[in-house]
């Protein structure tokens, strides 16, 4: 049954990003539905000044820069019975004492997936056009390229290896539908008839690497997938291939990266890295055959409104006495991000 009373909730997180997730209107939909003050966003569950409001707190809205839930939170929030995260994991902010007590937890890392397939996308057109490598000879030669030089260009047919069916990579995957690309997909937990409704034909993911034009990693950072390209298997990319990261670094042996980068014989599009930044003496700062970005494929700037949309609608949800619409649950998170 509804609540008769509108829930109680507090902000958590870096005030900073509270006036993109949540402008004026967003705000006063927000305070429609919910007891909250938007002056008090908790950076810290021990602070004295936000006591009395995490004490009648029962749903807390996160975001980044909000402090790891854990028993303490549990401590300051006796009644607290939802966890309505606007960004993307939960995975290392909510802590087992909260999965424990059976918190609802939400995550609007759907909203997320957009942009980074968004992202993505144009990472693959652009280096099917081999976009990044004519920039760099025209900047060092002023003149048009020659036949020769545009022969192996061109996205007609060229084969993309996504690498996670993930929230991001069937978006992406989505995305991709009306694009003259052959479209190759690995991800353990999806049946070849799934991936055919995808788009995309399933390999085991020694034989993607082997016979992808591009790669784009899109799993989740497990000890399952910690340095899943290794040496080894960079080495089954084809000469000249294209590995676009904007997942988790950890997903690759970066030393091995770097050395075939060095190398010249792969090409990568970097928006993740192990560690991140990188060191300030990286070579991948300054290398032609690599584009790097510092994490910017997720929700920017106007992009943050998405999420809290999500915010938003799931606390309706929870006044009207409904389930979350995106609840994340403790046992998914061994195969999610």
């Amino acid at each position: 049954m509804p609540s008769p009373q509108p829930p109680r909730a507090v902000f958590a997180m870096d005030p900073v990003h509270l006036p993109l997730l949540f402008p004026p209107p967003l705000m006063d939909r927000l305070r429609r539905t919910a007891d909250i003050d938007p002056a008090l966003v908790v950076r810290d569950f021990a602070d004295p000044a936000a006591a009395d409001a995490l004490a009648a707190a029962e749903v807390l809205i996160t975001g980044w820069g909000c402090p790891p839930l854990d028993g303490g939170v549990l401590a300051a929030t006796p009644g607290l019975r939802a966890v309505l995260h606007a960004a993307g994991s939960v995975r290392s902010l909510v802590g087992e004492a909260l999965w424990k007590q059976g918190v609802a937890v939400s995550s609007a890392v759907t909203g997320n997936a957009l942009p980074v397939a968004e992202y993505t996308l144009a990472m693959i057109l652009l280096a099917g056009k081999d976009a990044f490598g004519h920039r760099e000879r025209y900047r060092r030669t002023h003149a048009q390229p020659t036949p020769a030089e545009t022969a192996a260009t061109g996205n007609l047919g060229r084969r993309v290896g996504v690498v996670g069916a993930s929230r991001v990579g069937r978006r992406l995957l989505e995305l991709l539908r009306p694009f003259d690309l052959t479209v190759l997909l690995h991800d353990p937990y999806v049946s070849p008839a799934e991936a055919a409704a995808l788009g995309a034909e399933p390999l085991p993911l020694d034989e993607l690497l082997r016979r992808s034009d591009i790669v784009t990693l899109h799993a989740p950072d497990t000890p399952e997938t910690h340095h899943m390209l290794d040496r080894a298997r960079l080495a089954l990319v084809r000469d000249g291939g294209v590995l676009i990261n904007t997942a988790r670094g950890a997903l690759v042996d970066h030393e091995a990266l770097t050395d075939e980068l060095v190398s010249g014989r792969l090409c990568a599009v970097l928006d993740v890295t192990e560690p991140e930044p990188l060191p300030a003496g990286s070579p991948l700062y300054r290398l032609p055959n690599v584009f790097l970005t510092p994490h910017i494929a997720g929700s920017l700037g106007n992009e943050l409104e998405r999420l809290g949309v999500i915010v938003v609608e799931e606390l309706e949800r929870l006044a009207e006495g409904l389930p979350p619409r995106h609840e994340v649950r403790y046992a998914d998170l061994t195969r999610v991000a």
